[in-house]
């Protein structure tokens, strides 16, 4: 059985994973040949392992195989495949990603922000809105939402559910121990950054915030996630 760990790249994924290995001794695998993350981070961290087989092969276990993805949901993934799908404000997303991506030179933050409002790409991890519109659509049971402002407020309380729902066979480590930010910022605190939600009333001047309410996909996945659309007197001016 595979249950995908989804999210658009900085949702999240990360701290699941650690969660999931913390709470439930879950070890992780990619949809990637390579886990840059594990490297950067460090392989028991993040509870990494290597895929031990193919994608059918794995589907056809009958142990729980927990693979990461930033992709859209797209032929590698069968409809009655499980998920977890992480979702996050699209605007911090972004501007964490921009962020990471311009680590080496801060200067290319903004360029770096206003091409990821922009990506148009229909594979690998495609737009924001569209990669979110790709899990969300159409609702099924098995394919379970998980918001990143819940996540980081309890992982706790927020994960244990919805692995009842996608791997009920898992039962919690005794003596479970969750890393606060602050820990994981001692590993490294460019990747753990500032963790919270709107983040980008501070990181996204105006320009950028209405390219990115611009995009049919991104107001899409917005509605349907419950975040409002602003008034343009609500709009972080800078």
């Amino acid at each position: 059985m595979i249950v995908w760990v989804a999210s658009f790249p900085r949702s999240g994924n990360t701290f699941l994973r650690i969660v999931l290995h913390r709470l439930y001794g879950v070890r992780t695998s990619t949809v990637y040949d390579v886990d840059g993350v594990a490297e950067r981070l460090g392989k028991d961290l993040i509870g990494f392992t290597d895929r031990p087989g193919s994608l059918p092969e794995m589907r056809a276990a009958d142990e729980p195989h927990f693979v990461k993805t930033h992709r859209l949901r797209d032929v590698e993934v069968d409809e009655e495949d499980r998920a977890i799908c992480l979702v996050r404000d699209g605007r911090d997303a972004l501007v964490s990603w921009a962020r990471q991506a311009s680590e080496e030179d801060p200067n290319t933050y903004e360029d770096e922000l206003r091409s990821k409002i922009r990506r148009v790409s229909t594979g690998g991890t495609g737009s924001w809105g569209t990669n979110v519109l790709s899990w969300l659509r159409p609702s099924v049971p098995h394919r379970v939402v998980l918001r990143y402002e819940d996540l980081i407020r309890d992982p706790h309380a927020t994960v244990t559910p919805i692995i009842a729902t996608v791997a009920p066979a898992l039962g919690l480590r005794p003596e479970a121990a969750i890393p606060s930010l602050d820990e994981l910022r001692g590993h490294d605190d460019l990747f753990f950054r500032r963790g919270r939600t709107g983040s980008h009333q501070d990181e996204m001047r105006t320009e950028l915030h209405q390219l990115f309410w611009s995009r049919i996909d991104n107001q899409a996945a917005m509605a349907l996630l419950g975040y409002p659309k602003p008034h343009d007197d609500q709009v972080p001016q800078s």
